[in-house]
């Protein structure tokens, strides 16, 4: 009598919290489906040249800048540093989680990523490029007119100008590029070359050569989302393009603003310190 009691409360219980389950799952996927219904049918604010206001400040609120693929947190490279410089475990935002490489590149990134501590430019301080610029955990700010959009990143004082004239392609290789836009709708579609090949697109030593090609759209969703795409192309590191999406976050704070994160006073110790005279 008794199992057969305890066989129906577990029975009971199971349907209980699988109900629930289902009950929590419905209701996360109508919250999306309204979501994503109501950025379909919002329309920006103009600017001043007609087109949707991307004006303000912008961050991405995500660990992509650790890896822009999946990844379970784990101990940082400095015993000492403890928990505080341990790695977050975060959600990947590259489609279909699968970075196309060719044989020999994939090797490559697993070599960069055992060695990211002396290897990684961002250590050094050197520009971001495109588009690790954007998700770094630093916000950047977007100044908008009709021929020119400035984009501007707090991490290294780095800046761009995206060009939404004519100007011909790229007078010299550099590591953030040089970006070409168009106004595609309420879209903005800039084209960027002329890189260098000195940048990563995150800590876990993924990287990309002198031939990267980068179509980003940058696409306002609500009054303080951006909806950001970004196409990666580079022939001779990818057998295919591949994809990153994201949503940009605008910071609403009344004194939000960008500071001054000029690091390479930070980093000269590391980078010369063994030039000086004993």
């Amino acid at each position: 009598m008794q199992t057969r009691l305890r066989i129906v409360i577990v029975t009971i219980v199971t349907i209980a919290v699988g109900g629930a389950v289902l009950t929590t799952v419905q209701a996360w996927q109508t919250a999306r489906t309204q979501t994503a219904a109501a950025a379909a049918r919002y329309r920006a604010p103009r600017a001043a040249d007609g087109h949707a206001d991307l004006n303000g400040i912008w961050q991405a609120m995500n660990a992509a800048n650790w890896d822009i693929q999946d990844h379970a947190a784990r101990q940082g490279p400095v015993v000492a540093l403890g928990a505080s410089f341990s790695i977050p475990g975060g959600a990947g935002v590259v489609e279909g989680n699968e970075i196309p490489y060719q044989p020999w590149a994939a090797e490559k990134k697993k070599e960069n990523a055992a060695n990211w501590l002396t290897l990684d430019p961002e250590i050094k301080c050197y520009l971001p490029g495109v588009p690790r610029a954007t998700y770094l955990p630093y916000p950047f700010q977007i100044v908008q007119s009709r021929n020119r959009i400035l984009m501007a990143y707090e991490f290294a004082s780095a800046s761009r100008i995206v060009h939404m004239t004519d100007v011909g392609e790229a007078p010299i290789d550099s590591w953030m590029g040089w970006s070409r836009g168009r106004w595609e709708g309420d879209t903005l579609v800039v084209d960027a070359t002329g890189f260098n090949d000195q940048t990563w697109f995150d800590r876990a030593g993924n990287f990309h050569s002198e031939a990267l090609h980068v179509v980003e759209r940058y696409t306002r969703t609500g009054p303080d989302h951006l909806s950001y795409e970004a196409t990666i192309e580079d022939p001779k590191v990818f057998t295919r393009p591949w994809k990153m999406s994201m949503t940009l976050y605008r910071r609403a704070e009344k004194n939000a603003q960008l500071f001054e994160y000029k690091c390479v006073e930070f980093v000269e110790e590391l980078m010369y310190g063994h030039l000086r005279k004993k």
